[in-house]
């Protein structure tokens, strides 16, 4: 009999991808989301059983019977997270701690979680970094990622915990996200035929592609506790410079939209410039992402088929706006509730 895996956020960009790999592996999954992009056919997968939860609002019967949690649910950017810090703390730091806690009194074997490589923004990207090198994360969404790996790793002695910290990701989804660097610079290239580049794009990140970053935590359910147990692990398929990914996106896109114009733009926001290293979860696991932004960018031309601007500009498509979007709808309810 297959076991049975819990996958917190299995509606989300990469949730939805990972819960389809381990429905083709034969494994049972139980998703634990809000489904606030709805439920994206999930429901339809043999072996997969759909728990409408907040992740802040866990309880124990939730992972009754679950052999391992794959950890994906909370705030998934910067945007999001400066948008309300404190939800976003008590979502991906208090809520991932209340995790552990939960999985421990239930005897779950081990907890996979989607960290984040963005820890490592302060430190720059002179060298390329392993996962013992000094961190600094800035803003509240890597802080909230770093703060929940060393409550996870408090508790390594209770439960095997595998902490991913996953480079920027690309590719397509049915969850399909355009706020992303790889996918936000394939739909500008395909709707204005202009890419623009912060200070030159001469900056660092870390990719990966999304079906890579879903089989890293697929290969860490099973690998020996020797090897990922209470251990960081990056998960990047290699690094590369903003501008040299605007430059193989217009390559990309070439054949359908004509040549692409690059242009230096000023700095706006938070600019991340970091490398980081994948040897380690080689080392451990034998895996390897291997799928480059060109094979990204593949992904998601295949699917869109032809280019349509009003879903590719669609709301649901942008964490921020769609979260601005709930929260109006939500406070509009809550004033109907208090007239009528």
């Amino acid at each position: 009999m297959s076991r049975l895996i819990a996958v917190t956020g299995g509606a989300g960009y990469i949730g939805v991808n990972l819960v389809e790999q381990l429905v083709a592996g034969g494994e049972r999954v139980r998703v634990i989301d809000r489904f606030f992009w709805g439920k994206l056919g999930l429901d339809e997968l043999p072996g997969v059983e759909l728990l409408s939860r907040d992740v802040r609002e866990l309880q124990d019967g939730d992972l009754e019977g679950v052999d391992t949690v794959c950890h994906l649910a909370g705030l998934s950017n910067d945007p999001t997270a400066d948008l309300d810090p404190n939800a976003n703390w008590q979502m991906n730091m208090i809520a991932t701690k209340e995790l552990a806690d939960a999985a421990i009194r239930m005897g779950v074997r081990r907890i996979t979680f989607g960290s984040s490589g963005s820890i490592y923004d302060g430190a720059g990207s002179e060298q390329i970094l392993d996962e013992d090198a000094a961190v600094q994360p800035l803003g509240p969404y890597s802080e909230s990622k770093y703060a929940a790996e060393r409550a996870l790793l408090e508790v390594q002695d209770k439960i095997e915990v595998v902490l991913l910290r996953q480079g920027t990701v690309g590719g397509y989804s049915r969850r399909m996200r355009y706020d992303l660097v790889v996918n936000t610079f394939l739909k500008d290239a395909l709707l204005k035929r202009h890419l623009f580049l912060h200070e030159g794009g001469f900056m660092y990140r870390p990719l990966a592609d999304v079906q890579d970053v879903a089989m890293a935590h697929i290969v860490c359910l099973d690998a020996p506790a020797a090897k990922v147990a209470g251990r960081v692990l990056n998960v990047v398929q290699d690094n590369y410079q903003v501008k040299q990914l605007a430059e193989i996106i217009a390559e990309a896109v070439k054949p359908l939209v004509g040549d692409i114009q690059l242009s230096t733009a000023p700095a706006t926001g938070r600019i991340r410039d970091y490398r980081a290293s994948n040897a380690r979860m080689t080392e451990a696991t034998g895996f390897t992402p291997q799928r480059t932004p060109v094979d990204s960018v593949a992904s998601v031309l295949e699917h869109i088929g032809e280019v349509d601007p009003q879903e590719l500009t669609h709301p649901r498509h942008y964490n921020l706006r769609w979260m601005q979007i709930l929260t109006e709808v939500h406070e509009l309810q809550r004033s109907y509730e208090r007239v009528f």
